[in-house]
């Protein structure tokens, strides 16, 4: 293991390295939070690629694989289409807002009252979804250095806040570029087509296992539309995401290069399904799903490339948490802390937003570390995360975007209903039950439709506002100047 070693400790390295390189540009508040928004097609596409496919799509998606054959491609499939639906439909909207935050956003729709209670539920969100990639250090560790799980969590944890901290976005963007041609590389080019050689070939495969396991709806109709509910609605709203979104360089960056991310996740989602394929043939009576990628790697790969696919695993994990972690942090500093203070003045300057953004990164990252050594249920974490979101927030963001007569009372009363039937039916149904995000989705859709209707249209000043940042003429995108009148 002396090479996998090697590379492994030479990632690492580099890792740390871009967080100090990336320190020394991330000079103001857009850059520390936004990489100055003027991130090109290759670097906006690889980085989003990187985010959107952590840990979850990785060794989870090999053990849906494992677990159900060829159909077990479909979650990770409903994170594509749920990337290419945010790049096709809405990026270049959202990349003009010029906001830092999605609760900006709805602030700007509705009138400035709807941002610290949908900041809860982000915040929520994203401290879970950065939770749950943390705690996937430990298996990654454990096969590495056979080391116990909370000396692994705290040692991945640690690099991820250290170069997250040092840089912001700006280190974040550079790492998992880096990481984006990793997982390439040790996932698609070399265990994909090791596995199915390790495996005899997909004649061998179909030879071994039921008819199910090449069935694409295998997995079941009611699954899949779960997964759409959670996963490619989740993608349309994130916070990690949308802050990716406000990276891009120009509406075409963040609309093609969105595009060329979520094609790239739906072969992702093939290449893990066939792995997992592969190693239930090669090892048909694994105790979890999820042991699938961690045994496939150690015991069928060649030294180096071992350490490489494995490099790639901790890549996957590294880029979802980093993006969740400052995605957390900014919600928490901006739409929390900084509404709560009643803080309306500006600071005595860029640099001081920059320290106040990269303490709460730092803040935050210490909880979450916290969290997921205290948390041992990934799947209920990362259920709970995504139903709060989806089920709270959906409804208000994409009205905002799509129907003019919302109101500000509808988005609150649709964000607080929404919330509140998701977690009392996962309270009555179980955390893993669909029911909570089917009702709690209608809940909310019902709630702001009828709240809406039934309160005053919002102000058409806010509205001409509004519909002033989506064609881009902003206070950081301003339109031409006006013709002086004696002219």
């Amino acid at each position: 293991m002396a090479v996998d070693y090697i590379v492994i400790v030479v990632y690492l390295a580099g890792m740390l390295a871009m967080g100090w390189w990336g320190m020394r540009r991330a000079k103001s508040k857009s850059e520390f939070l936004v990489a100055g928004r003027r991130l090109g097609p290759a670097m906006y596409s690889g980085t989003m690629a990187a985010i959107v496919l952590g840990g979850a799509s990785t060794i989870g998606g090999v053990g849906l694989g494992y677990q159900y054959g060829f159909s077990g491609a479909w979650m990770v499939v409903t994170i594509g289409l749920g990337l290419l639906a945010l790049s096709v439909f809405f990026s270049a909207r959202i990349a003009r807002l010029k906001v830092y935050t999605v609760s900006e956003m709805l602030d700007l729709r509705y009138g400035g009252r709807a941002g610290v209670i949908s900041g809860v539920v982000m915040w929520a969100y994203t401290l879970m979804l950065a939770v749950t990639s943390t705690i996937a250090y430990a298996t990654i560790f454990d096969v590495l250095f056979d080391v116990n799980r909370t000396l692994a969590i705290i040692l991945g944890g640690s690099i991820v806040v250290a170069y997250s901290t040092l840089g912001g976005m700006w280190s974040i963007t550079l790492t998992d570029m880096v990481q984006f041609v990793v997982k390439t590389i040790g996932v698609l080019l070399l265990l994909l087509p090791i596995a199915v050689v390790k495996a005899g070939g997909f004649s061998e495969m179909k030879a071994q296992l039921p008819t199910e396991y090449f069935d694409p709806l295998g997995i079941g109709g009611e699954t899949i539309f779960t997964y759409v509910l959670i996963y490619t609605f989740g993608m349309l709203i994130g916070q990690d995401i949308w802050q990716r979104v406000f990276t891009a360089g120009s509406d075409r960056t963040a609309k093609w290069g969105g595009t060329i991310a979520g094609t790239y996740c739906l072969v992702y989602a093939v290449a893990g399904a066939v792995i997992g394929t592969a190693a239930k043939v090669l090892y048909p009576n694994l105790a979890s799903p999820d042991d699938a990628f961690a045994t496939i790697v150690k015991d069928e790969l060649p030294m180096g490339v071992r350490g490489l696919v494995l490099a790639a695993a901790l890549a996957a994990v590294m880029s979802t948490s980093s993006g969740a972690l400052i995605a957390c942090a900014t919600v928490a500093n901006n739409d929390i802390w900084s509404r709560l203070r009643g803080v309306l003045r500006k600071t005595d300057g860029e640099h001081d937003e920059v320290k106040g953004n990269r303490a709460f990164i730092l803040a935050m990252g210490v909880v979450v570390v916290v969290i997921a050594i205290a948390l041992n249920n990934v799947v209920e974490a990362l259920t709970v995360a995504y139903n709060l979101l989806v089920g709270g927030l959906l409804v208000p963001i994409l009205g905002g975007l799509l129907w003019k007569r919302g109101t500000a009372h509808g988005a609150l009363a649709a964000v607080a209903v929404g919330g509140l039937t998701v977690v009392g039916l996962m309270a009555g149904y179980g955390v893993l039950a669909n029911e909570p995000i089917y009702y709690g989705l209608l809940a909310s859709l019902v709630v702001y439709v009828a709240v809406s209707l039934a309160t005053r249209p919002t102000d058409e000043a806010i509205l001409a506002a509004w519909r002033e940042r989506l064609a881009g003429r902003s206070p950081e995108s301003p339109s031409e100047p006006p013709v002086p009148a004696h002219q």
